[in-house]
């Protein structure tokens, strides 16, 4: 089971619930929508994930590990499996698309030639060959989260979070975005998007996890995908 979570309550104050008894199980290689508006919990239950916060009650279980039992220097290579897209991008401002995109492999000690050749095949992919010495402030909405993506594959992810990545873009970055998730759900990286776009969701038959007041209350079967 790539990913589940058994009973998991989260809270930020007594009294202020943002989880409540959420249930999943979630299979490798698929692309799920994960739905619900402003405030239902979609980024907590990212978090949970990406192992920013801890659940108040309950277990998360990631790549068959009992999350609850890893022990801190577990946490940076079980990072390193797993890709987050945020919807404000969260590039670093005085660095190039390809030194943003680079960062993860930097950090992870790769040589310069590595991180030269790879992020640069990789920019060419996402469709910024030609863009990877601008800086955030020179690149459009959608230029940006097309960067945030390559800093977020860059490790080859299994799992790939993406929150609300199309809400900061116009129509037609939000399309050419839309691709490239599914294009890396094709090449065999299990998605998870987040977004609170009807109208998209319904475009694509893709299976569903609704959240409704912190609560998951929709959860299609895998035969939609």
């Amino acid at each position: 089971m790539l990913l589940s979570f058994e009973h998991v309550y989260l809270r930020y104050a007594p009294g202020h619930m943002v989880l409540n008894d959420v249930n999943l199980a979630l299979m490798s290689g698929l692309f799920y929508f994960l739905t619900g508006p402003s405030g239902a919990g979609k980024s907590s239950l990212l978090r949970l994930i990406y192992q920013i916060e801890k659940p108040s009650e309950g277990r998360v279980f990631l790549f068959d590990r009992d999350t609850s039992q890893m022990r801190r220097h577990e946490f940076p290579a079980m990072r390193r499996r797993l890709g987050i897209v945020f919807q404000d991008f969260r590039l670093v401002p005085h660095l190039t698309a390809l030194e943003n995109a680079a960062l993860p492999l930097r950090l992870a000690g790769a040589s310069e030639a590595q991180v030269r050749q790879h992020v640069t095949e990789l920019l060419d992919w996402v469709g910024l060959g030609d863009r990877m010495n601008a800086f955030p402030a020179d690149l459009s909405g959608g230029e940006q989260q097309r960067v945030a993506i390559a800093r977020a594959i860059v490790n080859k992810p299994r799992l790939l979070l993406a929150d609300e990545p199309t809400g900061n873009v116009d129509e037609e970055s939000s399309k050419k975005l839309m691709r490239l998730f599914l294009e890396l759900n094709k090449m065999g990286t299990t998605v998870i998007f987040a977004t609170h776009q009807q109208a998209l969701v319904k475009k694509y038959a893709k299976p569903i996890l609704q959240l409704k007041k912190g609560r998951l209350v929709t959860s299609l079967s895998e035969e939609a995908a």
